[in-house]
């Protein structure tokens, strides 16, 4: 208790009330240790008959009830489950706004349990599976030819549909309808 109360690392809170706890000790009055500490009385009598009740134990704090929750596992379970959904019509994916404002919560809501779920709206994986039976030995060959290119020798790879293309098609902002991507040409 004497190391609490000269301590300059411990909380202050703890210090203070090892200070007010070993002033008690010595048989001083509650009026003349709260003049001395600068505390009010009804802190030096708290602590006072905390530490008389239970000890060390006294001199923590009790548990406090805090801030109640608003967003709990049952709401995480119904924005996982919106997500499951179709999005709304006009829209080909869900976003945050649109889980928010479906759920009727803050969209800073949503985009806190996206994120501790890992679950990233805007980010899109897609392969394509050939059924080409001679897809592999034409794969290497063109493998090939970019890992060891003839001399003066230019290497083109084209496809007739890519696999972006084929797979993705965004929503357009302004009149909900399909963009599909257009491959860039050199001019």
């Amino acid at each position: 208790m004497v190391a609490i109360s000269k301590s300059r690392t411990e909380e202050a809170r703890d210090v203070e009330r090892a200070r007010i706890i070993l002033a008690c000790l010595e048989g001083k009055e509650i009026q003349q240790v709260a003049q001395e500490l600068g505390v009010s009385v009804p802190t030096v009598s708290k602590w006072r008959q905390r530490f008389a009740l239970w000890g060390l134990r006294g001199l923590q704090d009790q548990q406090r009830s805090g801030k109640p929750v608003i967003y709990d596992a049952a709401f995480r379970n119904r924005v996982l489950a919106l997500l499951e959904q179709p999005p709304p019509l006009g829209m080909s994916h869900w976003d945050g706004p649109a889980v928010a404002e479906k759920l009727d919560c803050s969209v800073y809501a949503v985009w806190r349990v996206l994120r501790r779920e890992g679950i990233y709206l805007q980010r899109r994986r897609s392969w394509c599976v050939s059924t080409d039976k001679e897809f592999a030995p034409k794969a290497a060959e063109v493998v090939a030819l970019y890992l060891n290119p003839p001399v003066n020798a230019v290497v083109l790879s084209m496809d007739e549909k890519p696999s972006i293309q084929a797979t993705l098609a965004c929503v357009s902002a302004s009149n909900d309808l399909p963009v599909m991507y257009r491959p860039i040409v050199a001019r």
